[in-house]
């Protein structure tokens, strides 16, 4: 006897049915996003827009950018070992952390012009084309000097300023003897000249760290600047954030920002 043939028709049969199901659930799909209400758009672009800032803020914070610190009245470079090596702690390079030193008893101008030559040094040196600023004290008028008058905020990515004598301190009446005690007393025309107008001008990003236990910025307010993210910390000392290793922590996530 000859065997019969099994027919294929079923199992044909079958696969048209899956593929039709298949194009039907894509057309449906396609269908309902098309015609979804505004509404339902608006939130799905939101949660988009979420997720990419979301991932951004995720990407690696910038450490390359070189860093110059200026310390206060009778200040030096010693004054940032300690905030040099919160930096390196932070993935700062050790041939991109510099400290600038100046004459404390001569002329903040001065000073702020040698500050410029100095970031000019810098951005040769590196090939960088801005750097970010750390100050503090007196450091602060050299600082906003430099940003404001002879134009430096262009060449500055950062400027943080720790206890920064931003406005001035009563305590530089101690020593008018000096010049730079005398642009630094609240109301000199030194002052002024800084603070007049916009205090963080240019794309520059600018914060500041102050305390009520400062004792030698008075009014410790001083360090504060409009336009800045102005921190207020609960209690330091003067002297004491220079080797506050949390404040300087947090100095380097800003520059890094």
């Amino acid at each position: 006897m000859g065997s019969t043939r099994p027919s294929h028709r079923p199992r044909r049969l079958l696969g048209v049915l899956a593929a039709t199901a298949a194009a039907f659930a894509f057309f449906s799909s396609t269908t309902t996003t098309a015609g979804a209400d505004p509404a339902s758009a608006a939130v799905a672009q939101a949660t988009a827009a979420r997720t990419t800032a979301q991932a951004a803020a995720a990407q690696p914070l910038s450490t390359s950018t070189p860093v110059v610190f200026v310390h206060g009245y009778t200040g030096s470079a010693s004054n940032w070992v300690t905030a040099m090596s919160v930096f390196r702690a932070n993935g700062w390079s050790s041939s991109n952390l510099f400290a600038y030193e100046y004459n404390s008893y001569g002329n903040n101008i001065t000073n702020a012009q040698g500050l410029a030559s100095y970031v000019d040094t810098v951005k040769a040196r590196t090939g960088a084309s801005k750097v970010a600023i750390v100050n503090h004290s007196m450091g602060g008028l050299v600082s906003q000097y430099y940003l404001k008058v002879l134009g430096g905020n262009t060449s500055v990515s950062h400027l943080a300023s720790i206890a920064g004598a931003n406005h001035g301190t009563t305590y530089a009446g101690a020593c008018l003897i000096y010049t730079t005690c005398q642009q630094m007393y609240p109301g000199s025309s030194f002052i002024s000249q800084i603070s007049s107008g916009d205090e963080t001008p240019g794309s520059t990003k600018y914060a500041t760290w102050y305390s009520a236990c400062d004792g030698i910025i008075i009014p410790y307010t001083s360090t504060r600047l409009d336009g800045a993210t102005n921190n207020n910390v609960a209690c330091q000392t003067h002297i004491g954030y220079l080797t506050d290793t949390v404040v300087l922590g947090q100095i380097a996530r800003f520059v890094a920002s």
